[in-house]
């Protein structure tokens, strides 16, 4: 019987007493006291409600709030049964604005786990960019499913109407997150099949409640059915309904009261459940829900991170170096001195991209990611310097770096809130001094003064290592006029600084059929889902603040075979390509800039095999079937017809195959046409792709490196930069210097 059936409702007294004409003193004097006795324990419960076990208020958004919460607001609950495992639930299409259902398991928590007192490692902080194997595709109607995950950096969907979010796990309570322990969060947002196995982008964080560091540690989860695991930011080995993790290198200690991020593409028989985990063979408890983010500094170089939103990387730099005092951080983010302002601005004339003098040149680049996934700088820094870093992009030839940033922290900084900037402070103690924006700043400075030009990218409306996964520009938190106001801030602020010479209005646009206004479309209406439109749009506001900038335009996912008729819900009235890789649409209806047409570059995204089979892999692929089977008629058509020049913002992978044909290919491709490119990337933590650098993110990987420097601009052995008169890096040299293509 439930509780609410033996609940009395108070009946009225058939023969009330009588009542007395004048109250009793010591009756009023009780009842005074009663009910100073009330409001006290009112008070308590709300203090209580408001403050943690270890008496710090709690902020319920945080990793330190008391309860887990569902994206919907409702609590988290205990499901650890017998078997540990949920019902089964009905999957629903993703929510690209939504979040994870929150539940709690438990697994016999235990007071420590493996602790140790070495404190002396310097961890990352920032969350993975947690890429899918599957996630960039967007698959036609005859490749038989399809996907989408995780990724900072611009991972895709496949073609399946079934590609969908929800994490697995079980139902919702109002347990506390552990006081004074160690525990798992996990979360799984975003699911789809392979196969006949159930596909999750599986985001975990580790939560150090301790007193002491935790040193190379093994964690082992129990889940029901796991088949795979192709994870980042540790070592993962698939057992018999198991999985276990161990650190990289630079995160094999977890200091106390620090947190550390890891992430896979975890296939399962059903839905995704973690019903256990063990720390060092110690049982922790398992929260499914919002996972925790990173933060894993020691105790030492705390101190030097602190001020939140609104001072942001304060501080000391604990005898690692000087920290500059107010005064020397303006002259760091300073445009150099002797620097020629407006001299390096490009322009388009038919397929080229061409300096002021009319010089052809060549824009090889490669992407760097963590503005957007909430690191709030670059990802990496927490093993590494942001100095050497730059310059060795620099000496290593690459004369662009693409910038993937949130519209959401760009908004911060136009209200002149900085939010923190996660990275090792003892290694930067230039940064200590600087907030998450000054940081930036000084990054176009180190490029300046290495010859590289900046491409900022708005990856995603909200800083968010999933934010990528939205489909379109907008979300219920940060809306089209706020997208708009991003970008236009940025051009403003930064209109007389030519190291930025252009801008990627956003990261792969995409959505399916199925999907209807929350679907990106291009054609000529002027419908909230129109990306043509929309970039128009947000092109000319650009161009109103600085009219020197080049426009990049990415593509879609879907084309109507209808020409701009997109009612349908029929996969098979549409040509589907990678997320952004879609530009059939310029055929038809050609993005128009006016006045300011030789400012416009479009740029596709194009991947392999490794992350998600399209259909003109199957059989034995070469460079002419990927030639007739995707490019020519998605987009390598705009330059073969001399419409505009290209960029391929995005493209790369692992060195081995089946992905290296497919980026042999490619890169032939590039070579031939002369097309301009960003690599992707230079990020370790580049989970379906890798990255050009070492987990170390110090090292590089000399053998992918190899690869991408064939199509490095070179003359006479020399890189070529895209500035007129500071040589690109050691190895390289000026604009100046060089012929031009």
């Amino acid at each position: 019987m439930d509780e609410k059936d033996t609940q009395q409702q108070p009946q009225a007294a058939e023969n009330p007493a009588p009542q007395s004409s004048a109250p009793n003193r010591k009756m009023l004097i009780g009842a005074f006291c009663a009910m100073g006795l009330v409001i006290i324990a009112l008070m308590i419960a709300l203090i209580a409600s408001n403050v943690g076990d270890d008496g710090v208020k709690k902020d319920p958004g945080s990793s330190a709030a008391a309860a887990v919460t569902d994206a919907d607001g409702s609590k988290s609950q205990d499901v650890s049964g017998d078997n540990g495992e949920s019902s089964p639930e009905s999957r629903e299409q993703i929510d690209p604005n939504g979040g994870d259902s929150g539940a709690v398991s438990d697994a016999d928590s235990g007071d420590d786990t493996g602790s140790s007192d070495d404190t002396s490692a310097d961890e990352p902080d920032s969350a993975a960019d947690s890429r899918s194997d599957s996630s960039k595709a967007a698959s036609s109607s005859q490749s038989g499913g399809s996907s989408g995950s995780s990724q900072s950096g611009g991972d895709q969907g496949g073609n399946s109407s079934q590609s969908s979010g929800g994490s697995g796990g079980g139902s919702s309570s109002s347990e506390k997150a552990p006081t004074g322990e160690t525990y798992l969060t996990w979360s799984g947002n975003n699911t789809w099949e392979n196969s006949g196995v159930t596909m999750t982008g599986m985001e975990l964080g580790l939560t150090n409640g301790t007193s002491s560091v935790i040193s190379n540690w093994k964690l082992e989860l129990d889940i029901s059915g796991v088949k795979s695991c192709d994870g980042w930011n540790g070592t993962y080995t698939v057992g018999s309904g198991k999985l276990t993790i161990t650190p990289a290198d630079y995160n094999k200690d977890v200091q106390a009261g620090g947190v550390i991020n890891l992430g896979a593409n975890i296939g399962t028989a059903g839905k995704l459940n973690i019903t256990g985990a063990r720390l060092n063979g110690k049982s922790i408890k398992v929260i499914n829900g919002t996972v925790a983010k990173e933060n894993n500094q020691a105790p030492q170089q705390q101190g030097g991170n602190q001020g939140g939103n609104q001072g942001g990387n304060q501080g000391g730099s604990n005898g690692q170096g000087s920290v500059p005092t107010g005064e020397e951080v303006k002259k760091l983010i300073a445009a150099p001195a002797n620097a020629t302002k407006g001299d390096d601005w490009l322009h388009t004339k038919g397929n080229k991209i061409l300096d002021s003098s009319n010089k052809q040149v060549w824009l090889t680049g490669l992407n760097w990611f963590g503005y957007n996934t909430g690191t709030n700088t670059f990802d990496g820094l927490w093993n590494s310097q942001l100095e050497p870093t730059v310059k060795a992009i620099a000496d290593h030839g690459f004369n662009l770096i693409r910038v993937p940033i949130s519209a959401e922290l760009i908004l911060e900084w136009k209200k002149g809130s900085y939010p923190k900037a996660n990275y090792n402070n003892a290694y930067n103690p230039t940064l200590n001094a600087m907030n998450s924006q000054e940081i930036f700043d000084y990054f176009l400075r180190l490029c300046a003064d290495n010859g590289i030009k900046v491409m900022p990218d708005i990856h995603s409306a909200e800083t968010d290592s999933m934010g990528h996964m939205a489909n379109l520009w907008f979300t219920a938190k940060i809306s089209a006029n706020e997208y708009y106001a991003s970008l236009e801030y940025m051009a403003e602020r930064y209109k007389n600084n030519d190291t930025i010479i252009a801008y990627d209005l956003k990261n792969e646009p995409h959505g399916k059929p199925n999907e209807g206004s929350s679907a990106a479309i291009w054609n000529n209406s002027k419908s909230a889902n129109n990306w043509k439109y929309v970039a128009e749009t947000a092109a000319m506001k650009i161009l109103a603040k600085n009219p020197n900038v080049l426009i990049m335009v990415e593509g879609t996912e879907i084309y109507s075979k209808k020409k701009g008729d997109y009612s349908s819900t029929n996969d098979a009235d549409y040509y589907f390509n990678w997320w952004g890789g879609n530009l059939r649409g310029v055929k038809d209806y050609p993005v128009d800039l006016g006045k300011y047409q030789n400012k416009l570059v479009y740029s596709p995204h194009d991947y392999g095999p490794t992350v998600y089979e399209q259909p003109w892999f199957k059989g034995n692929y070469n460079y002419d079937s990927l030639m007739q089977d995707c490019w020519k008629d998605n987009w390598l058509y705009i330059h073969t017809g001399n419409t505009a020049p290209l960029l391929i913002g995005e493209w790369g992978g692992f060195m081995r195959e089946p992905n290296l044909k497919w980026m042999t290919c490619l890169r032939q491709l590039i070579k031939t046409y002369h097309l301009n490119h960003t690599f992707w990337c230079l990020n370790a933590n580049s989970g379906d792709t890798g990255g050009l650098l070492l987990d170390d993110f110090t090292t590089w990987d000399e053998t992918k490196y190899k690869f991408v420097k064939e199509v490095l601009w070179q003359e006479n052995g020399k890189f070529v930069g895209l500035d007129h008169q500071k040589a690109l890096g050691v190895n390289g040299i000026a604009l100046s210097k060089a012929k031009g293509l």
